[in-house]
């Protein structure tokens, strides 16, 4: 949250979406902040397609979103269990969509213009530096999205 105000009036005015554990989003919510976006943030627990039902992620079309950022993939004792009981009554083929590769192309496929994801298990203050980095070149510095990532490199 400190983060997002400390970069609030470099980037927009209308920063939309949900902070904390405020609610959890519907599928209609998710839809459309996806599709009504420029940029989306997921800054959260485990993986983001585990939030995201798959069908209405591939449905979706999101031109307007040219970047996505998911700094997903912090696991706690209580997502690992809500992931895992999750888990259960899915193929592994659809399992194995939620991963970040996968992810990545999916939302490509959407309309999405760049996807800029971890790749493996992180913890949330780790994923915090990464967003000040993120910020700080994106927004402060100008650079762009491959310029950025580099940076994280």
């Amino acid at each position: 949250k400190e983060i997002l105000e400390k970069y609030h009036d470099l980037f927009t005015l209308k920063w939309e979406g949900v902070i904390g554990n405020m609610c959890v989003p519907s599928q209609a919510e998710w839809e459309q902040l996806l599709t009504n976006c420029s940029a989306f943030l997921f800054y959260g627990m485990e993986r983001f397609m585990s939030h995201v039902l798959l069908n209405w992620l591939v449905a979706m079309n999101t031109p307007k979103c040219r970047l996505v950022i998911l700094l997903d993939l912090v696991r706690s004792q209580q997502s690992y269990q809500r992931i895992t009981s999750s888990d259960i009554h899915k193929s592994c083929l659809h399992t194995a969509l939620e991963r970040p590769t996968e992810t990545a192309m999916l939302l490509s496929l959407t309309g999405v213009g760049s996807v800029i994801a971890t790749q493996w298990y992180t913890t949330l203050e780790e994923n915090a530096e990464r967003l000040e980095v993120l910020f700080e070149n994106l927004l402060s510095f100008g650079k762009t999205a491959g310029q950025t990532v580099h940076v994280l490199q």
